[in-house]
C-alpha cells in the first residue's frame, strides 16, 4: 500500500490515534501529579521514554506530515498561517482563562480579592499565550499537591510552533517540494541531531527539548515528502522493530537507537492511521477532541488531587478522564470547531484588505 495513495483523502484514523495519545499523556502525568516528581512511569525502563513522551512523539510525527501537506495545499501563505493560529490559540486561550479566573479563585489559599488584584493570573495568561517562557503556577493554587503546578502539558506548544515555522521557511524558500534538496537537508539535520546528542548536557535545555521533539516532526515531514516512495506494510514495520531491538541490545542507548526507535514509532503510527479500516473509521464522526484533552488534563488532574488529598494514580486517572473529556468535547464544539470555521472568511477579508505579501 503506497502512502501517497491512501494519504490523498481524509479517511484515516488520525483523530482516534491523537485522542489515544492525549489520554496516554493524561495517564503518564497521573504519576507525578498524584505521587510527586520522579515517580517511576510506565515504559520508561523498557524503552527509555515515558508513556507521555511516546505519546508526544506520536503527536509530532502526525503534525510533521499534516503540516507539510497543509502548506502544499494552502491557497496562500496567509491561509496557512491563519489555519495554524486558529487551531492553536482559541482553545488555548479559553483553557488558560478558565484556569486563571475560575479554577484559580476557587482553589487559591489567598483571599480571592488579593488573588484577582495581583498580577499573577494576568501574567499567567500572557506568558502562556506567548509560549516562549510558560508559567505553570498560580498564587496559592495546588500548593499542597505533590506536584504544585496548574499547567504542565502546554510546554510542548512552543516547540510545535517552532517546527511549524521550520516548515513555513522551507516552503516559502521553495525547498519543501524539492525531493533531492530535502534529502540533503534531512541528512544535515540528522548529523546535527547526533552532534547535539554527543555534546551532552552543556546545550541549553530549550535546544535539547527542540532537538528531541523535532525528530518525530522531521520524520513525519519526510514521510510526506517521500510519500510516493514509501509503502505501508506489516513486513516493513516488523523489520523496523527488529532493527530497533537489535540496536537497543547491541549498541545500547544512544543516538542510533533513538533515531531508529522514533522512526519505527512514526512508521507504526502511519500504518495504524491508514491500514486498519471498517467500523473504526466511524470515530471520525465524533469530532477532534484530542487537543482539548491535552490542554485541560493537567489542571483538572491537579484539581482531583487537591479535592482528594492522598489519592493514588488509578483514582486520578479514573476521575480526571471523564472530567477532562467533558471539557474537551465542549472545547471542540463551542470553541475550536467554530474558530476553524472562520478560517476561509477571515482569509478572504485579509486578501480584500491588503495584497498577499507572505
Amino acid at each position: 500500500m503506497q502512502l501517497a495513495t491512501v494519504a490523498e483523502g481524509r479517511d484515516n484514523n488520525f483523530n482516534l490515534i491523537r485522542m489515544l495519545a492525549a489520554w496516554a499523556v493524561l495517564v503518564s502525568h497521573a504519576y507525578p501529579i498524584a505521587l510527586g516528581p520522579g515517580t517511576p512511569q510506565p515504559l520508561k525502563d523498557a524503552t527509555g521514554y515515558t508513556l507521555g513522551t511516546l505519546a508526544v512523539f506520536v503527536f509530532f510525527a502526525i503534525s510533521g506530515f499534516l503540516i507539510a501537506a497543509s502548506f502544499e495545499r494552502a491557497r496562500s501563505h496567509t491561509d496557512f498561517l491563519l489555519a495554524r493560529v486558529l487551531r492553536l490559540y482559541p482553545g488555548l486561550f479559553v483553557s488558560l482563562l478558565l484556569a486563571a479566573f475560575v479554577l484559580g479563585p476557587a482553589m487559591t489559599t489567598l483571599p480571592v480579592t488579593d488573588y484577582l488584584t495581583g498580577t499573577d493570573p494576568y501574567l499567567f495568561m500572557l506568558k502562556n499565550l506567548a509560549l516562549v517562557l510558560p508559567d505553570y503556577t498560580l498564587d496559592g493554587v495546588f500548593t499542597d499537591n505533590p506536584f504544585p503546578s496548574v499547567e504542565g502539558s502546554i510546554w510542548t506548544l512552543f516547540y510545535e510552533v517552532a517546527c511549524y515555522i521550520g516548515v513555513f521557511v522551507l516552503g516559502i524558500a521553495g525547498l519543501l517540494g524539492n525531493v533531492r534538496t530535502m534529502a540533503l537537508l534531512f541528512g544535515v539535520y540528522l548529523a546535527g541531531w547526533i552532534a547535539l546528542d554527543l555534546a551532552g548536557d552543556p546545550i541549553h535545555p530549550k535546544l535539547a527539548a527542540l532537538r528531541e521533539l523535532s525528530l518525530p516532526f522531521a520524520i513525519g515531514t519526510a514521510l510526506y515528502i517521500w510519500r510516493h516512495q514509501i509503502r505501508l506494510s506489516v513486513g516493513i514495520l516488523l523489520a523496523a522493530c527488529a532493527v530497533t531491538l537489535a540496536l537497543k541490545y547491541s549498541v545500547g542507548p544512544g543516538p542510533l537507537y533513538d533515531i531508529a526507535f522514533v522512526l519505527t514509532l512514526s512508521y507504526a503510527t502511519f500504518w495504524l492511521a491508514y491500514v486498519p479500516g471498517g467500523v473504526i473509521r466511524q470515530y471520525n464522526r465524533l469530532g477532534d477532541y484530542s487537543y482539548g484533552l491535552y490542554i485541560y488534563a493537567f489542571p483538572l488532574q491537579g484539581l482531583v488531587v487537591a479535592l482528594l488529598p492522598g489519592s493514588d494514580v488509578l483514582t486520578n486517572i479514573l476521575l480526571a478522564t471523564p472530567l477532562t473529556l467533558f471539557f474537551s468535547v465542549l472545547s471542540w464544539h463551542l470553541i475550536e470547531a467554530p474558530a476553524l470555521a472562520q478560517r476561509k472568511p477571515l482569509a478572504q477579508k485579509l486578501r480584500r484588505t491588503r495584497p498577499e505579501t507572505l
